[in-house]
């Protein structure tokens, strides 16, 4: 691991509530023996991650009880109902004054993506002006990573469900795509179908 991913910031949403799922939360839905936050803190921490910051929101006391998220930084969204976006602007707000250049996001309900995607990422990084998004088959998804330059205008177009979506495309021709189709899969876990994924 070098020195400059030893620094960037991990930043898990795992505020949502699980609608469509009968309002289980999905963070503490169960993967490999452990709950999907602990599955993605994992992936992050592997992947080379040290400072991990993890948004809570649906069930927030229910998942600070069962999971183990011991060295996170926790930080709680009483906005979460009103959408993703919501979420990344307080998850982003706590990193303010932490020093970390940039920020990989991560979402508790894709448990297909893993530390090797992670790591790719991360090695993407330049500087706090990087933009780099994991690509399967050569389409933007997640992980994202946002280095500290970007901060304030992903705060400021986060809206709703829709996350950074609006901020990538508005700067699409600044972003470095980082292929992992080879070694995850970026499924959600939304409906009751998705359920059987979970192993």
């Amino acid at each position: 691991m070098t020195p400059k991913e030893g620094r960037i910031a991990g930043l898990l949403l795992a505020a949502g509530g699980g609608r469509r799922l009968g309002g289980r939360p999905k963070a503490l839905l169960e993967h490999r023996g452990r709950t999907l936050v602990e599955h993605a803190v994992a992936s992050l921490r592997t992947a080379g991650c040290e400072r991990v910051h993890v948004v809570l929101g649906a069930s927030a006391a229910a998942v600070r009880e069962r999971a183990d998220l011991s060295g996170c930084v926790l930080v709680d969204n009483p906005h979460w109902a009103g959408g993703m976006g919501s979420s990344l602007r307080a998850g982003l707000g706590s990193l303010a004054g932490t020093g970390a250049p940039a920020a990989l996001v991560l979402l508790v309900d894709q448990p297909g993506i893993g530390p090797d995607a992670v790591a790719r990422v991360l090695a993407a990084y330049e500087n706090e002006a990087s933009l780099v998004s994991a690509a399967y088959d050569g389409v933007r998804g997640h992980p994202v990573l946002f280095g500290a330059g970007h901060w304030a205008g992903v705060a400021a177009a986060a809206t709703g469900d829709r996350g950074a979506r609006d901020y990538l495309k508005a700067h699409e021709n600044a972003i470095t795509l980082v292929e992992c189709g080879d070694v995850a899969q970026p499924y959600d876990i939304d409906t009751q179908a998705d359920l059987a994924r979970l192993e």
